[in-house]
């Protein structure tokens, strides 16, 4: 009976993962179709405001001032922009925990979700408008709280780490393997995520005045990794040892 039932935990969270993985994936999709309607209505109003030809290029952004010089029309599709985001992470956050039976299985649902949807979206992208150039072509992230800049590799970087880890945990968690989580795990991924937010963040002060980025804070970003991955690997040697105790008693 406990093999059995072993068996159906081991099967639904491989269901489960798939369901998240092809939301993520469909939903990188519409995302991408999205940013490709709107592209050339932002690329139109700034060659308002540029000297040069601004096509296939994201930076420098349209500042406040030009925002509104660009008219109602403008305002009303950059607050949309910024709302349809924040449905973003609702959408993805609802999903998880639909399929999550409690906060660390949905929160690993979210990660797993949120990186394929991050990955899918560059790719389509590249598909539809044939953009990004390179791996180091530089992108807005998001334009919540402040906006977020980075090279494309950053990003995705940070997409295969939520997607590594979220399936270790649930393939941990559905064989029977996983502990929970301690304050100090937390504290370690929270500080990891802080670290690497703030590396996306540090020039948005410049990116909102109308500024080109400067240079990416790569030794920032990597110590953001690292602490998020040293906290994982913590969590996976405690699991192991918990593990190991369990089958001599």
């Amino acid at each position: 009976m406990e093999k059995s039932m072993n068996s159906a935990a081991h099967f639904r969270w491989k269901r489960q993962a798939m369901a998240i993985l092809l939301f993520g994936i469909a939903f990188g999709y519409v995302e991408a179709a999205v940013v490709a309607y709107l592209r050339p209505q932002f690329y139109s109003a700034r060659e308002k405001f540029l000297s040069r030809d601004s096509r296939d290029e994201l930076f420098p952004l349209l500042s406040l001032p030009q925002v509104t010089a660009a008219g109602p029309e403008m305002v009303r599709l950059v607050g949309t922009e910024v709302v349809r985001e924040a449905a973003t992470l609702v959408m993805l956050g609802a999903v998880a925990a639909a399929v999550g039976s409690d906060f660390p299985q949905a929160l690993a649902f979210f990660l797993l979700a949120f990186g394929a949807w991050d990955i899918a979206y560059y790719v389509f992208l590249k598909v539809l408008i044939d953009w990004p150039r390179s791996l180091l072509t530089w992108d807005i992230l998001f334009l919540i709280p402040v906006p977020w800049s980075g090279p494309v590799l950053a990003p995705c970087a940070v997409a295969l780490t939520m997607m590594g880890t979220a399936f270790v945990y649930l393939r941990r968690e559905g064989n029977g393997h996983a502990v929970r989580f301690q304050a100090l795990d937390w504290l370690g991924a929270g500080a990891g995520t802080l670290i690497i937010l703030a590396t996306f963040t540090l020039d948005w002060r410049n990116i909102m005045a109308g500024g080109i980025p400067g240079g990416f804070n790569w030794p920032l970003f990597a110590l953001g990794e690292l602490v998020w991955a040293a906290t994982f690997i913590h969590w996976l040697r405690r699991t192991s040892a918990h593990n190991q105790n369990s089958m001599r008693a």
